[in-house]
């Protein structure tokens, strides 16, 4: 039985310092072409007073994209009316995130069921063990993996209303801090099909110039795939950079190839502050290009399924700083 995205949402951090939690949803509306990422941010730093802030991402076809940061401000412990986090004048009360940055104000829902009607159970892009006892230096979750979104996005005085076939992400990550380089990608493949993939170099000594580890799951009719997404994290091989990159790999007598690619004019560039005070920067884009191949090993090898997602998918890539 899944886990309940409610479960996965809530709240980790215990007061420690040296801790990074974030939500964020992405989302896309192929009515107007537009693409939104509303993240949310607690960082308990190594010294000093831990504090909430975030920032939204609005991607329009045609135009500049436009990022706005809220915050930051106190955490505060279950925020306004239990919400899971609150600076600025954002907040995130599952399912609803609504605010105000800068030119941007959002009001936005998600629903909780599936296509077919039920909850979806919680995308686990880690395994869930090493998310419910804190084994790696960060993990993520996705308790929302496609779900439709309803509301409103305004930028200055232009407001989108989100059409009926608008569908995204809601995740959540807790640990230590961002990876040295890492690249992320989510893809909608439609009926409740989604790929998530995070690939990261580790920052602990003498791991940082290691390749990095891909973390993969595919979820093709109710089923997730690999089982193991630790156990099969060796056998994909990634290469990061821009404006393209790409990630293979073979499980069993199944073969994934991946290439994602982020256009300079539909991206934004978003510095990060770790816990102990490094810098890193994040190349993302809601409306970027991916080419997705499944194939099946018979007698030869042969496509199971092939996607290829234009302006629709969601993608990042880290660098350090």
């Amino acid at each position: 039985m899944g886990r309940r995205p409610s479960d996965a949402l809530a709240r980790r951090w215990d007061g420690r310092p040296a801790r990074l939690e974030v939500w964020y949803a992405t989302l896309s509306d192929p009515g107007s072409g537009l693409g939104c990422w509303i993240h949310h941010e607690h960082v308990a730093p190594v010294a000093g007073a831990p504090f909430a802030h975030g920032w939204t991402a609005v991607f329009r076809p045609g135009t500049d994209p436009v990022l706005e940061r809220f915050g930051p401000g106190p955490v505060r412990t279950g925020g306004p009316d239990g919400a899971l986090s609150a600076a600025g004048g954002a907040v995130l009360d599952p399912p609803r995130l609504h605010g105000a940055a800068g030119r941007c104000r959002w009001d936005l829902r998600w629903e909780e069921t599936g296509p077919e009607g039920g909850t979806p159970p919680t995308l686990f892009t880690f395994p869930a063990w090493a998310w419910d006892r804190d084994v790696l230096p960060a993990a993520q979750v996705v308790p929302a993996p496609s779900t439709p979104f309803a509301g409103s996005i305004r930028v200055d005085d232009e407001e989108i209303a989100l059409s009926p076939g608008a569908r995204g992400g809601v995740s959540h990550i807790y640990g230590h801090g961002n990876a040295q380089r890492w690249g992320w990608l989510h893809a909608d493949l439609g009926a409740g099909d989604v790929l998530e993939i995070v690939s990261a170099v580790s920052r602990r000594p003498g791991m940082r110039r290691l390749p990095p580890l891909a973390f993969v799951q595919l979820r093709l009719g109710g089923r997730d795939w690999p089982r193991d997404p630790l156990a099969a994290a060796p056998l994909f091989h990634t290469e990061l950079g821009l404006p393209s990159w790409r990630v293979r790999g073979t499980v069993g007598r199944w073969r994934l190839r991946v290439e994602v690619t982020i256009p300079s004019a539909d991206a934004v560039r978003v510095g990060y502050v770790d816990p102990d005070g490094a810098g890193a920067t994040c190349t993302n884009s809601e409306r970027a290009d991916a080419d997705i191949v499944l194939e099946r090993r018979r007698a030869v090898w042969e496509v199971a399924a092939r996607w290829s997602l234009r302006a629709g998918a969601h993608a990042e890539i880290g660098t350090r700083p």
